[in-house]
Formats: structure tokens, C-alpha cells, sequence
């Protein structure tokens, strides 16, 4: 009898720009500081993509290059490449499409994935069913965004959470019980309303009027969203655990979305996890939009064991969020 084919991470890829915005920085542009930025959202500093041209292509590319040179294989050996975003280089054509031509990857087809802060996990449980399928053999999954492009650096609520980064990883199928081994996914439109961009999509094209409105950026009722994330980041975490009859002791780590250090907290409580096993680099990065979970695979890298099992957790606009089961083959 043939073993079930799994999608298993085979390595990790992680980049941010070297430019640092800091708590200290953002007092001298809007009406805040530092103590409260901490104790709300636990951020210290976030990284900026700077330079004329600069793309959140750009971020995905040298997380590419990462994976290739620790796998020890070619670009051209990569099947498909997935980019979880929700700043897309442009419009179209995708940014996975630009990425491929970037990277060498001549013999891979790719899209990209908008989910917000879920754009990860979406994109993962998808790059896993492809390699299950038998198809495909290498398929590459990043989560980036360079959200300094969308935030309102005026907007103090805004402003104070977002940072550019880019992480991955490269799926190849397993045959050993190693991966992707289980995922919930929901959706819930009629939350958009509480986190979205106003303008630049067919809705409201872009004109002088949305530009002058401040349109183009982020807008996010926070109170509704910080409800909404906790009670959605848990429950699905809560409901993964019990389906695949897996108890606080069994879980490894928590690699949850980083959003806020509050939503974070109160999804590991549910989950009965001591802090202990919480994967946490807001502070240092703070909310990278799609490439949060990634980025945390690739600080924690060295301390992950064959074996362990990896709750990632996610919550974003739309509402979207969900919970995948991973366990680590390396």
C-alpha cells in the first residue's frame, strides 16, 4: 500500500530592508510614543523599503535566491511560484510573474494570492495541494508586502503598525508524515468595511478626487478588527487542535500572525500555550502583512526540531483567517 504524498517545507528564505523606522521616529511625525506604541502592540521598530524603483518584488527576490542556495538547486528547477500580497508591484501582471523572470525561474508558472494577513497560509494550503496532486515537485510559497507604499504616514493608527518584509518556502512532496498535514480556512466579506483600501480597484478607479482624499491607503476601524482577530485567530486554532485531536502538549509552536501582541496573547491562551512556545518578532518588524508567518519560520529556523508541530495561525482583511498544521521535516 502506497504512504499518503504530503507537502513538506524543505527550506526557508526571509528578507527586510536595512532602512529601521522607529517608535522614536514616528513621535517626531505624528502624536504618539513610544510607551504607547509598546504597550498596544508590542512593536519597537519596523523596516522600510527604500530606493526609486524599489517593489515588493524586490523583497521576494533575494528570499528566493535564499531557498535555492540552501536546497542546493537551480531556479529553473522550481515549478510554481505563489506570492501571498496585497501590494502587488502593479495590477497586472501578477508579481509572481515578475519575480519568475527576476529569479531565472524560466520552467515556473505562478500567481499571486490576496488574502491580507491571511495571504500565507491561504497560499500555503494551496501550494501543498499542487504538490500533492503528483504534478508538480517544487513549488516555492512567499508571503511579502511592502506596505510602506500604503500607509497613510500622517494616520497615527496606521501608521505605528506596518513594516516591509518579505519570507518563504519551498514544498516538495514527503512521503513520511512530514508537511502540510491539515488546514480550516474562512471568509467572511461582509467584514470588509473594517479593513480595506478605498480606491485604485474597479470600484473607484483611481482619479485626483481618491488621491486627494487619501484613498490609496489603508483604512482600518480598529476596534472592530481587534475583536474580530481574536475570536477568529483562536477559534480556528481551537478547532484545527480538536479536530486532529492534538492537545496543548502536542503543539511544538505557535506561528501566529503578527498583528498585535494583544491577538496574539489571547490566541495562545486559548490554545492552552505557554509563551514559551510562541513564535513573536513584531516587535522587531511589526505587521508585514502576508510575510509575518514566513518571516518567524525563518528567525526561528535553527531552534525548530524534525517532528515538531507548527500551528500557523492568521487573521487579515476581508475578514479572512485560518489555521494550518505543519510538521517539520528537517
Amino acid at each position: 500500500m502506497s504512504k499518503k504524498t504530503t507537502a513538506a517545507i524543505t527550506a526557508i528564505g526571509g528578507y527586510v530592508p536595512e532602512d529601521r523606522l522607529t517608535n522614536a521616529d514616528l513621535e517626531k511625525m505624528v502624536d504618539t510614543n513610544d510607551e504607547w506604541i509598546r504597550t498596544r502592540t508590542g512593536i519597537e521598530e519596523r523596516r522600510i523599503l527604500k530606493g526609486e524603483g524599489k517593489a515588493t518584488s524586490d523583497l521576494c527576490v533575494p528570499v528566493v535566491e535564499e531557498i535555492c542556495r540552501k536546497r542546493g538547486i537551480s531556479p529553473e528547477e522550481i515549478d510554481c511560484i505563489i506570492v501571498a500580497t496585497v501590494t502587488a508591484d502593479m495590477l497586472f501582471p501578477s508579481t509572481a510573474n515578475i519575480v519568475c523572470d527576476k529569479v531565472g525561474a524560466r520552467n515556473a508558472w505562478g500567481f499571486d494570492m490576496s488574502a491580507a494577513c491571511s495571504g500565507f497560509v491561504y497560499a500555503l494550503t494551496s501550494g501543498a495541494m499542487y504538490i500533492e496532486s503528483g504534478r508538480f515537485k517544487k513549488v516555492v510559497v512567499l508571503g511579502a508586502d511592502k506596505m510602506s507604499s500604503i500607509v497613510d504616514y500622517s494616520d497615527r493608527t496606521t501608521c505605528i503598525i506596518f513594516g516591509d518584509g518579505a519570507g518563504g518556502v519551498l514544498l516538495e512532496a514527503n512521503t513520511e508524515g512530514y508537511g502540510v498535514l491539515d488546514s480550516i480556512l474562512r471568509s467572511d466579506g461582509s467584514g470588509r468595511t473594517h479593513l480595506h483600501m478605498k480606491a485604485g480597484g474597479s470600484l473607484r478607479p483611481s482619479s485626483f478626487e481618491t488621491v486627494a482624499a487619501k484613498e490609496h491607503y489603508i483604512y482600518q476601524e480598529g476596534q472592530a478588527v481587534f475583536k474580530f482577530a481574536v475570536k477568529g485567530m483562536a477559534d480556528v486554532s481551537a478547532e484545527l487542535m480538536e479536530r486532529n485531536k492534538l492537545t496543548a502538549d502536542d503543539i511544538s509552536w505557535l506561528v501566529p500572525h503578527q498583528a498585535n501582541k494583544r491577538i496574539i496573547d489571547a490566541t495562545a491562551h486559548r490554545m492552552g500555550l505557554s509563551e514559551e512556545k510562541v513564535m513573536i518578532n513584531i516587535q522587531r518588524y511589526g505587521n508585514t502583512t502576508a510575510g509575518t508567518i514566513p518571516l518567524c519560520l525563518w528567525d526561528w529556523e535553527d531552534k525548530l526540531k524534525k517532528g515538531d508541530n507548527l500551528v500557523l495561525a492568521a487573521f487579515g482583511g476581508g475578514f479572512t483567517w485560518g489555521a494550518t498544521w505543519v510538521k517539520w521535516g528537517y
